[in-house]
């Protein structure tokens, strides 16, 4: 195998795929980049595969002979990295031999690395169901969910990010127990979708749930594509691939029934507080560099006669913080608490110069959302239980 390659776009490649490489592998090839040169297409394909995880790209490149093998991802990118932009990368292997040559103006390295033979195949699906998404539509509703999603590895399926698509529309919700966070976008799904029948469910949706590290990943892809081509998304057996812009990212599912989050819920409210989300943004923020001295909870107090919405941080042995703010208060007075960072998250998440935060008392769930109705975001967070 030999090819010469451009040292910007072999470093970006690599950083890419990389993150698709385990840091404890099972298996040593596992902790390998697989390389592919062909000469009819003189492309270089990139592929990182930690059998959950699978990042493939490809760039450019003048192959003089074809050929492949896998090379210790960390190693091969922190000295690709170090060498000169100028000047192009000459990458050399004799045939059945795991040695390769890197070379590039008076540099010179050498390493050793694993059979291609060794390396698993990405999965690959050729019936189920096929989705054609606007790369926008799916960007907006990872960056309004992927944040609720859970650490927790002991719940599994709260992890990951649960889509369901249906009459060309596409709902995302991510939960982590303490928080919920939904996005509904409409005309989403374009030409050339195709849901497979048996995996619909039964009013008719396709629902899949994607652990948040791989749709992280997603978001990163095509948030880095320089146009507007359409995400293909292939889901079988367990087992999804993206695919767009000569880039494929496989992911597995999680197994199980994500739980009904829509039944979280309240039909109805009797206090809604309807404040500038800016302002109200900087009032928690400063207050918060008090409440994260201890617990991160803040108390939210209402006063209907005088419309003012008082913000306050208690840390003991520390010091204690208040804000003021005016809003349009509706409903009976009120005291909650929250913590603070759950509410940054869901008022971030928000486009508008308004939020309206609706709830009915004190230990029942509140509802983050734009009362201009300019977007199909619902956000969802339990209040912390408070002593009198």
């Amino acid at each position: 195998m030999k090819f010469i390659c451009s040292q910007i776009e072999l470093n970006s490649a690599l950083q890419l795929v990389s993150r698709a490489v385990s840091s404890r592998p099972t298996h040593p090839v596992l902790a390998n980049v697989l390389l592919t040169a062909d000469e009819g297409t003189s492309r270089l394909s990139l592929t990182g595969f930690d059998l959950n995880l699978g990042i493939q790209t490809s760039i450019a490149a003048s192959v003089n002979q074809s050929g492949a093998i896998t090379l210790p991802a960390r190693l091969f990118s922190e000295i690709v990295s170090k060498l000169s932009a100028e000047t192009p990368i000459t990458v050399f292997s004799e045939e059945d031999s795991q040695n390769v040559e890197l070379s590039s103006l008076s540099s010179t390295y050498k390493m050793k690395g694993l059979s291609s033979d060794d390396f698993p195949d990405l999965p690959l699906i050729e019936s189920g169901t096929s989705l054609k998404v606007s790369p926008k539509s799916l960007i907006y509703a990872l960056k309004n969910t992927l944040f609720a999603s859970s650490t927790d590895e002991a719940k599994q399926l709260l992890t990951g990010v649960h889509l369901i698509f249906k009459n060309d529309n596409m709902e995302t919700a991510a939960t982590d127990g303490h928080r919920l966070a939904i996005s509904k976008q409409i005309d989403v799904l374009k030409s050339g979708s195709n849901l497979d029948n048996s995996s619909l469910e039964e009013d008719g949706s396709f629902a899949i749930t994607l652990p948040s590290k791989s749709l992280r990943e997603v978001e990163r892809l095509i948030s880095s594509w320089s146009n507007d081509e359409l995400v293909s998304i292939f889901c079988d057996q367990g087992q999804v691939v993206f695919l767009g812009s000569d880039q494929i990212l496989t992911s597995r599912t999680l197994d199980g029934i994500y739980p009904n989050y829509k039944q979280l819920v309240p039909d109805s409210f009797s206090r809604t507080i309807d404040v500038e989300r800016r302002t109200f943004i900087s009032a928690l923020e400063r207050v918060a560099v008090l409440a994260d001295q201890y617990n991160n909870v803040i108390k939210i107090t209402t006063n209907i006669e005088t419309q003012l919405l008082n913000i306050n941080a208690d840390a003991q042995d520390v010091g204690s913080g208040n804000e003021s703010l005016s809003a349009v208060l509706k409903g009976d007075s009120l005291q909650i608490a929250f913590n603070v960072r759950y509410l940054l998250d869901g008022l971030k998440a928000i486009d508008a110069d308004r939020v309206l935060l609706s709830c009915n008392s004190s230990t029942t769930p509140a509802i983050l959302s734009s009362p201009e109705e300019i977007q199909q975001f619902t956000y969802l967070v339990m209040p912390v239980q408070i002593r009198s």
